[in-house]
């Protein structure tokens, strides 16, 4: 079956909180605006229990964040489709080609904010025993293991802010560190600290977890002196950064070394009309607000380019 073709002013890849601010600041200025999102709407900022470093909001989980995104920007007029999957993508400066499983989309301009998905425990079985006690988020996974014994890998602000919610169902949580120190707030840690039933296990490094069909202990080595100890627990909830949603558009966008795309200040990528937000891009920082920062101005360079395409194609 053919596919139909669709012209169209913008389309944005993925709808985290860069996408679907790029979706708000897009659509107000009243170009027609499409998101594709194939996971959650909402991004990596959907699985956060608790938010508290956005400004306006004191306090708000990740959910609620997401939702109110995602009502504005489909407020404003912005369409999110998010069970059409992209299957290939042409991007250069004169042809952007957009095919899903159900059209082919030729967009003016393009703002790649597909984010980045949690990097994977270095450990030699983290498949065999993924879903069955080795995950990633703990808001969706955490509630299987009521009364539990959990343990946490990460250094940053994510490892401790997901243990504080582990804390609130787990029996006992152990955040294994594989240095002395965290980075992360400093108050964050020191509600951690706080918190009774949670332990912080530093210059220890997880090398394996082992189990019949579930994860029964994890093998932990001291990394000065090399002991390695036995910690019976059921799960191990990974923190350890992420790894960014670029394999489909490297034929065509520049990527650096760590694999997140490169742009200018003004989201620039390589390819003229194409740009790029959020978590994917190449910077030193990545953080709610500096994401919706970078939605905000691909949205408005994308809305320069494509109308001085217009009046130039007159």
């Amino acid at each position: 079956m053919n596919k139909q073709e669709k012209e169209i002013d913008l389309i944005i890849i993925g709808a985290g909180p860069a996408g679907l601010t790029a979706g708000i600041y897009a659509s107000r200025a009243n170009l027609e605006t499409l998101i594709l999102e194939n996971d959650i709407i909402g991004g990596q900022v959907r699985s956060s229990y608790t938010i508290e470093n956005y400004p306006g909001f004191a306090k708000i989980t990740g959910v609620e964040l997401a939702e109110k995104m995602e009502a504005q920007a489909t407020g404003e007029g912005a369409v999110i489709d998010e069970f059409d999957f992209i299957e290939k993508v042409t991007l250069t400066d004169d042809e952007k080609i957009i095919e899903t499983g159900d059209f082919i989309y030729k967009p003016r301009a393009v703002i790649i904010a597909t984010g980045a998905k949690p990097r994977s425990l270095p450990i030699p079985n983290e498949r065999a025993y993924l879903g069955k006690g080795i995950h990633y988020c703990a808001v969706c996974d955490g509630s299987s293991y009521e009364g539990e014994v959990i343990g946490v890998v990460g250094g940053g602000s994510a490892a401790l802010e997901e243990a504080m919610y582990l804390a609130r169902v787990a029996k006992k949580v152990i955040i294994i560190r594989r240095y002395d120190t965290f980075h992360a707030e400093a108050k964050t840690l020191k509600e951690v600290e706080a918190v009774p039933n949670i332990e912080i296990l530093y210059d220890h490094d997880l090398i394996d977890v082992v189990g019949d069909n579930f994860v029964e202990k994890a093998l932990v080595k001291h990394t000065k002196t090399d002991e390695v100890i036995e910690i019976p627990l059921k799960a191990i909830f990974g923190y350890i950064g992420t790894e960014p949603k670029t394999d489909l558009f490297k034929p065509f966008i520049q990527v650096g070394e760590d694999g997140y795309i490169k742009s200018d200040e003004s989201m620039q990528t390589n390819v003229k009309g194409v740009y790029v937000a959020g978590d994917v891009r190449q910077k030193e920082f990545r953080q709610i607000a500096t994401a919706v920062a970078d939605g905000t101005i691909a949205a408005l360079k994308a809305e320069k380019y494509i109308t001085e395409n217009k009046e130039n194609a007159k």
